[in-house]
């Protein structure tokens, strides 16, 4: 059978000591995260964990009025499912991937299993969870007080925080539907942006063109969310 190699773009894992990865490089599998796949859906149970190599996977709290809205991501530098280590196996939102790239999949006993015998995999992903704590309580403050149009540039921050390059291979519509707003809102937003020079915008694409200046467009709370978890992991 081949063996996964000890190298990963996911953070988390490649920030463990060598012998914990090699504990637990048998359980993973590598998998393609398919632009638009649901991975989890609210109240259902959840089977595997997945450990982001690229890409981006949504957080979405979706209403009884079928509006949706994003709460949380989870791109190369975490895991999607750790909360099943409070011995909930079921997912409480739906998950769906943003942006297209790969991961490495564990089921759910794997997992806890392995949680349970690798203390350095346990120390991060405690840490991890405590992250996307922070990311939430600062994204329901955001939603409540923020203009749209810095939520937006702090929306394209963080996606680009999960691609090389400079562009997000991302629709109006699916922006507007992370940020729970209707679409010409979006558009009018964006199209603000994009008379700025910060970003270039055609079907389906948007361009960062100018990183600094969509990070002064950007409420407080990108910066807060980044310096916060930077204190997280000093600890």
């Amino acid at each position: 059978m081949h063996r996964l190699s000890t190298s990963t773009g996911n953070h988390l894992l490649g920030s463990l000591p060598a012998d914990a990865k090699e504990e637990i490089l048998d359980k993973l599998t590598p998998i393609m995260l398919e632009n638009r796949s649901q991975l989890y859906w609210a109240e259902q149970p959840i089977e595997h964990v997945y450990f982001v190599e690229a890409g981006m996977i949504s957080i979405v709290c979706t209403l009884e009025s079928g509006m949706q809205a994003e709460v949380g991501v989870v791109g190369r530098e975490g895991v999607l499912g750790a909360s099943v280590l409070s011995g909930i196996g079921i997912a409480f939102f739906d998950a769906m991937v943003q942006m297209p790239g790969a991961a490495l999949r564990m089921s759910v006993r794997d997992f806890q299993n392995k949680v349970e015998t690798c203390t350095p995999l346990r120390h991060h992903i405690l840490r991890y969870n405590e992250m996307l704590h922070v990311q939430a309580m600062q994204t329901a403050a955001c939603n409540g007080h923020h203009r749209l149009e810095q939520r937006l540039a702090r929306w394209l921050l963080v996606a680009h925080d999960q691609v090389d390059g400079t562009e997000l291979f991302l629709t109006q519509d699916f922006i507007a539907m992370m940020l729970g707003v209707y679409r010409p809102n979006v558009t009018v937003i964006a199209g603000n942006l994009q008379r700025a020079g910060l970003i270039a915008y055609r079907s389906g694409c948007v361009t960062i063109v100018d990183r600094p200046g969509l990070e002064v467009a950007a409420c407080e709370c990108y910066r807060t969310s980044h310096r916060r978890c930077d204190l997280i992991l000093q600890h």
